[in-house]
């Protein structure tokens, strides 16, 4: 069974998931990253050597250290933020947990669950990859020994499936709904509230009085505060 130690990039809590505004105020956004954070630390925490939160915010560095995890100052980048974020992340591994395997997951997938990690663990593969629903990755697991270099943004899941398909490793992919969910939208929101139950981040939403109902319009779920009629 592979020793990982997990990554997860944390851009800035303020101005956080702006695709959710006006629905949910700055404030909200940002508490709900936190608890979004909060629920992913707790259920992988088990699988895992290390979790690293890495981002330039100080307000995350010293959540990090409320959540009693490791992290990283991101440096100074002039494009790519994200990609040499992952990249300063991916050498303070290597220089602190020789032959480790290296786990990225993205900060919004609070339905991430500890069988997952098990599974990825588990693989004899050079590489793991789960796919997002827009075509993104919501999780990647590599071997330590190859210079795999994250290439995550738009299509990313197919980026990485090349860039193993060029450099010879062999993949295992995990295809499952919980994680395949990102907290983008609204509707987002609403799949946490039929399929979150016993998370930090269903009860914040609770907390909200945001409610769900299934929607016969264009969109599938009708996602709402309980004032709104």
């Amino acid at each position: 069974m592979k020793k990982l130690v997990c990554i997860i990039p944390v851009s800035s809590f303020s101005n956080s998931k702006t695709r959710l505004s006006p629905f949910l105020s700055d404030s909200e956004r940002r508490k709900l990253l936190k608890v979004m954070l909060k629920d992913i630390v707790s259920n992988i925490r088990g699988q895992v050597e290390d979790i690293i939160l890495v981002s330039r915010d100080d307000g995350v560095l010293e959540y990090a250290r409320q959540l009693n995890v490791s992290f990283v100052k991101e440096g100074e980048h002039e494009n790519n933020f994200l990609n040499n974020a992952l990249l300063d992340a991916i050498r303070n591994v290597r220089l602190n947990y020789p032959n480790h395997d290296i786990l990225i997951l993205p900060s919004d997938i609070p339905l991430v669950k500890p069988e997952h990690i098990e599974s990825a663990k588990n693989s004899q593969t050079d590489l793991v990859l789960s796919p997002s629903k827009g075509g993104g990755t919501n999780l990647l697991l590599f071997n330590s020994d190859f210079d795999f270099i994250p290439l995550f943004g738009d299509m990313s899941y197919f980026n990485h499936m090349n860039e193993a398909y060029t450099s010879n490793m062999t993949v295992n992919i995990i295809e499952s709904f919980y994680l395949s969910l990102d907290v983008n939208t609204n509707e987002d929101l609403g799949e946490i509230l039929l399929h979150g139950m016993n998370t930090h981040t269903y009860e914040y939403l609770s907390n909200l009085n945001i409610i769900v109902k299934s929607s016969h319009g264009q969109e599938r779920l009708d996602v709402k505060r309980k004032d709104e009629g």
